[in-house]
C-alpha cells in the first residue's frame, strides 16, 4: 500500500511499488488528464508536479512519488500561476489536437513559477521535453509570455 498526496488529497494507492505514477493516477484514481504518450519520457505527455517540479509520470514508480506533493492537471487551477496559463491557453487558443496540452501547461506553470519572466532561452530550456505533434509551439510560446506579462494579445 502507498500513500500519494495527488492534488491536495491523500489517496491509498494498492499497486506494486515500482508501478509508474502515471497508471495509479489514470486508472486507479479516475485522473486521466495526464495522458499516455511514449512510455520512455520523451513526449511530455504525462507530465506532472512533484514537489513542484514538473516530472515524467510514465517513469516514476509510485514509490518514489510516496511522501511528495504531486499536482496534476486536474488540480493545477488550485494554483494562481497555473490558473493564469490555462486563461492564456484558452485566449490565444493554444491546443489543436489538445493531447498534449495537459503536459505543456504543467511544464509552462512549472516555468513561469519558478522564472516568472522567462527569456526566450528559458522557454526553449523549459519546454524541450514536451512534444507537440501538431506544432503549436508558436502559440504555446505566446502564451507563455501573455502570463509573464512581456508580450502583447492579438485577438
Amino acid at each position: 500500500m502507498t500513500m500519494l498526496n495527488i492534488n491536495g488529497k491523500s489517496h491509498k494507492i494498492d499497486l506494486p511499488p515500482d508501478t509508474p505514477l502515471l497508471w495509479a493516477l489514470r486508472d486507479q484514481l479516475g485522473l486521466t488528464g495526464t495522458k499516455f504518450g511514449c512510455g520512455m519520457a520523451l513526449c511530455g505527455a504525462c507530465t506532472v508536479h512533484l514537489d513542484g517540479k514538473p516530472t515524467f509520470a510514465c517513469v516514476v514508480p509510485i514509490s518514489a512519488a510516496a511522501g511528495k506533493k504531486i499536482v496534476t492537471i486536474e488540480g493545477i487551477n488550485q494554483d494562481a500561476t497555473g490558473q493564469k496559463v490555462q486563461e492564456a491557453w484558452v485566449t490565444l487558443g493554444v491546443p489543436q489536437c489538445g493531447y498534449c496540452q495537459p503536459g505543456q501547461i504543467m511544464a509552462a506553470t512549472a516555468l513561469l513559477k519558478q522564472t516568472p519572466k522567462p527569456t526566450d532561452a528559458d522557454i526553449d530550456k523549459a519546454m524541450s521535453g514536451n512534444i507537440c505533434r501538431c506544432g503549436t509551439y508558436c502559440r504555446i510560446r505566446a502564451a507563455i509570455k501573455q502570463v509573464a506579462g512581456i508580450a502583447e494579445i492579438k485577438p
